[in-house]
């Protein structure tokens, strides 16, 4: 047997695959989970340089006008602007078109060479955003970030999902989600130390040190494994099947290698693949994906992520205490996501998001009652104690996000279609994010303006609604293959079963 490590088992209807945990398996995952790491730190990082005074003051000099003057604007309203939302949205839409693309790089080139592809993006688009001289550059810069997200977020958990054995696929694929969250903390300090630098160039710092995730996917694709599944789909057996013994660890491969061979067989007698989604047997894993996708923005969380400085400073918390306190939630989202990491193949997908959803519930609404009494339009009763009474039920809420719907929400997508439409119903998974996560940056600010203190209740109301979604109608996938998803999960579902014909 080559290789070492820790040896497992995954059973599936009554085939035994043997599969060790070895070393060239975990550098792969951990150097694919870097795309991660860059989608983070753009999500920390937008809303840290549209807090800075110099940033606004050179891009969106109306803004800065606004935070200077008291009384100039209701304190909810100070950053409503369509530009900084566009600033930050900008990068969302392009990765919602870009996903097309990869689909079929994904499918036709591979997982690995989709990872580099958005790697390339990443480093030109950081490159714009570090030297930009005015708005055009900067949203130029984004729109090449968010081409980057959309090539990553199609490959990576992909391949997460089909490099790793079946009873740790959980996971190894949360160390995307994972990176995104030590993204999120490494922007979130990065923005409190450059805010410090004198002459008012501290942003293009934060900017610029987005290209380090950017160099480390990049580097990482060139050197990870392709997975198994994707050289088989594409008539490449013997590497395949050698690639397989490396990662399993073991020359006891052909029970799964006949397997994935064919699943591929089976694959490659689709020739449209989104025609075949769309077919009533598909229409269980791409209805579940879509709304775990919808409800995974409408918890608030990235809205928080995106504009937690900015909603600080709304609080009248101050600059540079703002980014200062952006921290501790970035901290909590790293710790409550290894949390997830250690629970999810062993508690399952439903319970950690049914637990969530009402610890969401709670704390959202005790933020709306807290900031509703205390922060009025021109007046703040908000003191400090209240203002850190405030970030710590974000941080509460925060974790609950961070173990449940933030990782598994990625997670469940990408194990639960099969292979002739996987690669397909990624992509429709990662738009339906992108789409969702575009309207979210680019309309907070504005219903912030006109909810106030009520968008967190507005929050409240799509958990609850999720919450109902995930209890009457999501399945558990812990511990099944993917390519026995139809089998032993839909076919046993109460409603999902009825979709279980062939047209």
């Amino acid at each position: 047997m080559a290789g070492g490590g820790l040896s497992i088992t995954g059973r599936a209807g009554g085939t035994e695959f043997e599969a060790k945990i070895t070393p060239i398996l975990i550098i792969s995952c951990i150097m694919a989970a870097t795309g991660g790491l860059m989608f983070g730190y753009d999500i920390g990082v937008s809303g840290g340089v549209t807090s800075m005074g110099p940033f606004l003051q050179k891009f969106f000099p109306t803004v800065y006008k606004r935070t200077k003057e008291k009384g100039l604007d209701s304190n909810y309203c100070k950053y409503d602007n369509q530009g900084i939302q566009l600033f930050t949205s900008s990068l969302y839409l392009a990765g919602l078109t870009a996903t097309f693309f990869a689909s079929y790089t994904t499918r036709k080139l591979g997982r690995r060479l989709t990872m580099l592809i958005s790697g390339c993006f990443f480093i030109i688009g950081v490159v714009l955003n570090a030297a930009a001289q005015n708005l055009a550059m900067l949203i130029i810069g984004r729109i090449l970030l968010g081409c980057g997200v959309g090539f990553a977020n199609q490959a990576v958990p992909l391949y997460l999902s089909e490099i790793a054995p079946t009873r740790i696929r959980g996971g190894l694929n949360i160390l995307f989600q994972l990176n995104i969250t030590i993204g999120i903390l490494f922007a979130s300090l990065v923005n409190y130390g450059t805010a410090k630098i004198s002459g008012g160039r501290g942003w293009r710092l934060t900017l610029g040190l987005a290209g380090f995730p950017a160099v480390l996917l990049t580097l990482g694709a060139l050197f990870v494994v392709e997975t198994p599944n994707s050289l088989i789909e594409r008539g490449y057996l013997e590497e395949g099947k050698e690639v397989l013994r490396k990662i399993r660890g073991s020359d006891n491969i052909e029970p799964e290698f006949l397997k994935l061979v064919e699943a591929s067989r089976v694959a490659k007698e689709v020739t449209h693949p989104f025609r075949k989604l769309f077919q009533r047997k598909n229409r269980p894993p791409l209805i579940i994906s879509v709304a775990l996708q919808i409800f995974q923005q409408f918890t608030g969380m990235n809205a928080i992520m995106f504009y937690a400085p900015v909603i600080f400073s709304t609080l009248e918390l101050g600059s540079e205490t703002s980014l200062y306190l952006t921290v501790i939630p970035g901290a909590v989202n790293i710790f409550s996501t290894l949390v997830s990491i250690y629970c999810v193949d062993k508690l399952g997908r439903r319970i950690l998001l049914l637990e969530a959803g009402v610890q969401m519930l709670v704390f959202h609404i005790i933020i709306a009652v807290i900031i509703g009494i205390k922060v009025t339009d021109h007046s703040d009763d908000l003191s400090l104690g209240w203002g850190i009474f405030v970030v710590i039920m974000i941080c509460m809420y925060v974790s609950a996000f961070a173990w449940s719907w933030g990782p598994l929400g990625w997670l469940i997508p990408s194990e639960t279609f099969p292979l002739e439409t996987r690669s397909a119903g990624q992509s429709v998974s990662v738009c339906v994010n992108l789409l969702c996560t575009f309207v979210m940056a680019q309309t907070f600010l504005s219903m912030l303006c006109h909810f106030k203190y009520r968008i967190f209740l507005f929050f409240s109301g799509w958990i609850f609604v999720m919450s109902l979604f995930v209890f009457f109608l999501l399945p558990e996938t812990k511990n099944v293959p993917i390519d026995e998803m139809t089998e032993r999960v839909w076919k046993q579902h109460w409603l999902w079963k009825r979709f279980m014909v062939d047209e």
